[in-house]
């Protein structure tokens, strides 16, 4: 038989064996999944409350707690074990003669991952170790399966993506990243709500997958008889709201983009866009750059920090460069002097992966995301993009061919986009169609072209700002991991075979 069936069979064998006494335990009248515990103190109020006891005596004073069992040592009739919940760990002792003796015996059968409740006094051992002293014991839940090796954790990566709540069981450094992530999103809530933004929300289920360019994943509604969208960006709608008088408004998002898996992209990932009436890009700037570094500051009370073998610098003012002083810089070529008869020889060339019949703007932008993008490692505002990839955006005075429009870039990484947004509605319409192109004729443009919002511009929309950030990057880089799919509790997976 192979160690790997052997393995099996041995996990197989302790599940019978726990549920067995879980039987046993019923027979008895205990109920081995608890119920109601009221007035649980978090484990760690509890050290730094008692902390500075000295060793000897228990204190006078009760505590209640409660958590998952995550070692166990048995003397006869005393058992020390650890008792962890989210903030925390502490080692409890348990012994026979300081609590019921048929609490004593239940305890025996407690393993490690079981969840139980100690009511106890505390003190702290020889070796200066904080202890609670149980005069209480209650069962709250049975686990069935054994936990990962405790001094390794766990470390498969693809278990701990396909099995998030073993990862947060038994890496506490994990469930401390989700806590910074919560963090993170309740501190740009703060940010925008002193700022005077209202949060709304946007319809998911989309009739025209709008705001970005993006291949949207389709469904179809019975009742109604069509087929819907998820939403690919939430923007078209948030706009609309500009337009029925709500001058600043904010949504922290899912968005769906049937697209690729990488270390920066998942098929379902969560956005933050905002909108301010009678504002432009430089003020998203401002927005963007003073909400991200007080966030920062916040969160970990510096504005540098590590990431990957890197130190990233947040202090305020962040570089700006346009994209064409960047292509300048970096490539040596200045993309004003770029004609429509080159993009056929810069595509070869440069091995652009574009039709030799694409528009001079977008081989300067693909110019950009090529050999550019990866060289911006501190926060850098790329500013002033060709017009032809943003088609809502407004026009930069003077020079028709590009728009008031920026990107963060930092690590190489695109954090935010913002637009001075076009509130032009003929001019929308044109670019709707034109973004169309090829893509459905007749009554497919329906599909394509978001008529109701070029309505809604005839209402007319106040000139205005707009801006949406990466959420998961931000948490990327804030906690310093490399892949998206760490920093999502349950990202995107192939099917297992």
């Amino acid at each position: 038989m192979s160690e790997q069936s052997k393995e099996g069979k041995n996990i197989l064998t302790i599940r019978e064996e726990r549920i067995e006494e879980i039987e046993n335990l019923r027979k008895q009248g205990i109920d081995p999944f608890g119920s109601y515990f009221p007035d649980k103190e978090p484990i760690m109020e509890v050290i730094n409350k008692f902390s500075r006891i000295a060793a000897g005596e228990p204190t006078v004073e009760t505590v209640l707690i409660a958590g998952r069992v995550m070692g166990l040592r048995k003397h006869g009739k005393a058992v020390f074990a650890d008792l962890e919940d989210q903030t925390g760990k502490i080692q409890i002792y348990v012994k026979s003669n300081l609590i019921s003796e048929e609490s004593f015996e239940i305890f025996k059968s407690v393993a490690v991952g079981d969840l139980i409740g100690i009511s106890g006094s505390v003190f702290k051992t020889r070796t200066d170790e904080l202890t609670v002293l149980a005069g209480k014991f209650t069962l709250l839940c049975k686990s069935l399966r054994t936990l990962p090796e405790k001094w390794h954790g766990l470390t498969d990566t693809e278990i701990r993506y396909r099995k998030r709540y073993l990862d947060l069981i038994s890496n506490p450094e994990i469930r401390e990243l989700f806590i910074e992530r919560s963090k993170i999103i309740k501190y740009i809530r703060d940010f925008l709500d002193n700022k005077g933004y209202l949060e709304v929300e946007t319809p998911v289920l989309q009739p025209i997958p709008g705001g970005a360019t993006a291949v949207p994943f389709v469904t179809h509604h019975l009742s109604l008889h069509r087929d819907l969208y998820l939403k690919i960006a939430p923007e078209l709608y948030l706009k609309r709201l500009l337009v029925g008088g709500l001058e600043k408004v904010y949504e922290l998002n899912r968005n769906f983009r049937n697209e690729g898996i990488s270390t920066k992209h998942n098929p379902e990932f969560t956005m933050l866009e905002l909108y301010e009436a009678y504002a432009n890009y430089e003020v998203m700037m401002e927005i963007a750059e003073d909400m991200i570094s007080s966030v920062l500051n916040k969160l970990k009370g510096t504005l540098i920090i590590p990431y990957q073998e890197k130190m990233l610098d947040f202090t305020p003012p962040w570089k700006r460069l346009s994209m064409y002083e960047s292509i300048r810089a970096l490539i040596g070529i200045n993309p004003e002097e770029i004609k429509d008869e080159d993009v056929g020889n810069l595509i070869k060339q440069y091995g652009l992966e574009l039709p030799l019949n694409a528009s001079k703007g977008e081989v300067i932008n693909e110019l950009f995301e090529e050999k550019v993008e990866h060289t911006l490692i501190q926060p850098t505002f790329i500013t002033d993009y060709p017009v032809e990839v943003s088609p809502l955006s407004k026009q930069k005075p003077g020079c028709p061919h590009l728009v008031e429009r920026f990107e963060l870039f930092i690590n190489g990484m695109e954090l935010a986009n913002a637009f001075t947004e076009l509130n032009d509605p003929v001019e929308q319409k044109r670019r709707f169609l034109e973004q169309a192109k090829g893509k459905g004729e007749g009554e497919d443009m329906q599909n394509f072209v978001d008529y109701d919002y070029v309505e809604a511009l005839e209402y007319g929309m106040p000139p205005a700002g707009g801006m949406g950030i990466g959420i998961d990057r931000l948490v990327m880089l804030f906690t310093n991991r490399e892949s998206i799919r760490e920093v999502i509790l349950f990202p995107q997976l192939k099917k297992k075979e």
